[in-house]
């Protein structure tokens, strides 16, 4: 079951260079491990909320990237490399020094991204439900023209007619987890979702992985009609340390599946170990 975490969140906004980003923090504070979490592509730091509590040992951080959330839209469009220094500034502007990194779809590409650039102070690695960009074999086509709008974060009654489908898993027949996810989001403008769209045009982490030294574990669903699981194939083979486990699950495990993302994610990153095909008891509910 999920910790109460009310005394135990920060949120906060700070200027990084020249741009307003809004943070949070979950967890204990006396975690001696911090997790940076990279969200999914228009997903606010609201969406991390339900795994956070779920974490026992560790502090999670994360933020909203600019043009989500309470983070501003840039003037211009930004690439991978600009979001990965401004992300080692926002550390150094909290005083966080080493940190586990995790991403969730785009935000898996973030993290690839950040780990390359700033290993020396990566500890590990966990990507879920993503790729290596350009070089990645593509979902659904029909799928992927869903996500070419924002919109279903700014109508929830849009979200929840095509959720379904793009998310797969327990998200195809439960509506109230869905609605859940809907409700939890705040979106930036429009202009911001273009700007991530554009910010992945023509990237690829597959000439570099190799050169990614740290551990690194993989989560992909197993009904993902997004990213299929062929793509952590992918990444594995290319990374030097990387080992992979397929959820039960669609796209979003990280909200149908939170305990079970947790302790795996927990156990890799304190332990260094990958927890065996086992039954998870996990309720997909918000941490009060």
């Amino acid at each position: 079951m999920p910790h109460d975490m009310k005394d135990n969140t920060v949120t906060g906004d700070i200027k990084v260079m020249g741009q307003k980003i809004r943070y949070a923090f979950f967890g204990p504070e006396d975690a001696d491990r911090t997790l940076l979490v990279f969200n999914g592509i228009g997903a606010s730091l609201d969406a991390v909320a339900p795994v956070a509590g779920y974490f026992e040992r560790t502090r999670i951080l994360t933020f909203d990237v600019p043009g989500v959330g309470g983070s501003p839209t840039p003037l211009i469009p930004y690439r991978f490399v600009w979001l990965s220094r401004m992300t080692a500034r926002l550390l150094d502007a909290l005083g966080v020094g080493e940190v586990d990194v995790a991403g969730v779809s785009w935000g898996g590409a973030a993290a690839q991204q950040f780990v390359y650039d700033h290993q020396s102070r990566c500890r590990s690695m966990t990507l879920c439900a993503t790729s290596a960009g350009m070089v990645m074999i593509p979902g659904n086509v029909q799928v992927l023209r869903k996500m070419a709008t924002p919109k279903r974060y700014m109508d929830p009654d849009h979200m929840m007619n095509i959720g379904p489908d793009i998310y797969g898993g327990q998200l195809r027949y439960n509506r109230e987890m869905l609605d859940m996810h809907a409700s939890s989001l705040k979106a930036g403008d429009a202009r911001g979702y273009f700007y991530q769209l554009l910010c992945g045009i023509g990237w690829t982490s597959w000439l570099w992985l190799p050169q990614i030294e740290v551990p690194a574990l993989l989560l992909m669903g197993g009904d993902d009609p997004l990213i299929p699981v062929v793509n952590g194939k992918i990444l594995m083979k290319r990374l030097p340390d990387a080992q992979m486990v397929v959820m039960d699950c669609g796209h979003l495990f990280i909200l149908s599946k939170p305990g079970e993302t947790a302790q795996r994610i927990e156990a890799f990153i304190h332990d260094g170990v990958v927890l065996d095909a086992e039954e998870f008891e996990d309720e997909p509910a918000v941490p009060a």
